[in-house]
C-alpha cells in the first residue's frame, strides 16, 4: 500500500505541474499577435509605415509638368485621403513666389542654383534630394522650314531661334552651351519657361527653339527634335525638397520619398529624363 500511495502523489504532482503549464500557455497567446494586429490597424500602419492624410502645394519647374502630373496621380492612389496641388512655372519664377510668401510644401527645380537659392534663405526643410537629370535639344518645327539640322545653324543669319532667359535653367544652360561651343545666338525672343519657349516653336513663331529632350519627346509629332554632341557641355541636375513650415511635413516628404522611389524613376526615365 506504501508504495500505491507513493505512485498516486506522483501522478497528481505530474497532472498539477501539466495543468500549471497550460495556463501560462493560454495565458501568453491570449497576450501575444491579436492585440499587436489590432493596434496597428487602429493606428493605419501598414508594413510599419503610419498612413497620412493631408493635401499639399507642389512647385515645379515647368518642364516636369507631364511626369510630375502623372507621379501626383500615382502618390494620391498610393496614399488615399492625400491631395497633391502642382503649379508649375520657370525655376527663377518659383524661387521668387516663395520667397515672397507663396503657400508651397514642395519644391522641384530644373537646376541646383534656384534650390541653393531657398537654402540660402533658410527655407528648407532639411537637405534637398537629386531626382534626375536634362540635356537640351534642338525643337523645330514639323517641316523644319529653315531646314536646321546643327546648333551652328541656330546663329545662321535670318533663322529665327527662340531661347529661354538666362536666369531660367534652360536659359543658363544655353549659355554654358554657347561660351563652350562658341556659337552665338541672336534670339528673336527669351522666355521665362521652357514651356513657353516650344509654344513659340510649336505655333510657328519661331524656327527653332532650345528646349529639354524631355519637352520635345512630350510634344510627340508637333515637332522634331535635333540632338547635338554640345549638349553634354550642359546637363541640368533637378533637386527636390520640402519646404520649411510646409502644412503638412509628413505628406511632403512622402512625396519626395516617391518622386525618389524606383516607381518614380521609372515614370521619369520613360519621360527621357536621365539618372541623377
Amino acid at each position: 500500500m506504501g508504495e500505491r500511495g507513493t505512485a498516486r502523489r506522483r501522478l497528481r504532482d505530474i497532472a498539477l505541474a501539466l495543468g500549471v503549464g497550460m495556463t501560462l500557455v493560454a495565458g501568453v497567446a491570449a497576450c501575444s499577435s491579436p492585440s499587436d494586429g489590432g493596434a496597428a490597424a487602429e493606428t493605419g500602419e501598414s508594413d510599419g509605415s503610419r498612413a497620412i492624410t493631408g493635401e499639399i502645394t507642389v512647385f515645379a519647374a515647368a518642364s516636369l509638368t507631364g511626369t510630375f502630373t502623372e507621379l501626383a496621380s500615382d502618390f494620391e492612389a498610393a496614399y488615399p485621403g492625400t491631395t497633391v496641388t502642382l503649379n508649375f512655372a520657370g525655376s527663377s519664377d518659383l524661387v521668387t513666389q516663395i520667397v515672397e510668401g507663396a503657400p508651397a510644401d514642395v519644391f522641384a527645380s530644373a537646376d541646383t542654383t534656384n534650390m541653393a537659392k531657398l537654402a540660402d534663405s533658410d527655407l528648407l526643410d532639411g537637405s534637398s534630394t537629386d531626382f534626375a537629370t536634362n540635356t537640351l535639344e534642338i525643337a523645330v518645327p514639323s517641316s523644319n522650314p529653315a531646314k536646321i539640322a546643327s546648333l551652328d545653324d541656330l546663329a545662321r543669319a535670318g533663322v529665327k531661334t527662340v531661347i529661354c532667359a538666362p536666369q531660367v535653367p534652360c536659359g543658363s544652360a544655353t549659355v554654358a552651351i554657347e561660351k563652350a561651343s562658341g556659337v552665338h545666338i541672336q534670339p528673336v525672343s527669351e522666355e521665362s519657361s521652357v514651356t513657353d519657349v516650344l509654344g513659340k516653336v510649336t505655333s510657328g513663331e519661331a524656327d527653332a527653339g532650345l528646349v529639354y529632350l524631355t519637352d520635345v519627346r512630350a510634344a510627340g509629332d508637333t515637332v522634331v527634335g535635333i540632338p547635338f554632341d554640345e549638349s553634354a557641355e550642359a546637363v541640368n541636375t533637378y533637386p527636390i525638397a520640402t519646404l520649411r513650415g510646409a502644412s503638412e511635413p509628413d505628406v511632403a516628404r512622402a512625396f519626395v520619398a516617391h518622386i525618389a522611389s524606383p516607381a518614380g524613376q521609372k515614370v521619369l526615365a520613360a519621360a527621357g529624363f536621365g539618372a541623377p
